[in-house]
């Protein structure tokens, strides 16, 4: 006999931050713009972070937002400015 799921507020919230994920994702390779595509890559990795959280996995989600999040996104920027920051789509 299958018993049915239970909904309870640790659910809702992963379920949340996956879907945050998934929208981050898409974000990112839709927008026009250079910088708000990095912006939102950074969305997704602070997503993919409080993943970890939850996943209780403290040591991961801290390498994530210190490399994943920060670390890359200050990483693009530089490069962006470095190089006069327009993509093909931004000229």
């Amino acid at each position: 006999m299958i018993t049915p799921a239970v909904i309870t507020p640790v659910y809702i919230l992963n379920t949340l931050i996956i879907l945050g994920v998934v929208v981050c994702a898409i974000l990112t390779v839709t927008v026009k713009r250079t910088l708000s595509s990095i912006i939102c890559l950074a969305g997704c990795g602070a997503f993919v972070s409080l993943e970890f959280i939850m996943l209780q996995a403290p040591d991961v989600a801290i390498a994530e937002a210190a490399v994943g999040v920060v670390l890359t996104t200050i990483i693009f920027v530089v490069a962006l400015r470095k190089t006069g920051g327009k993509g093909e789509d931004e000229k």
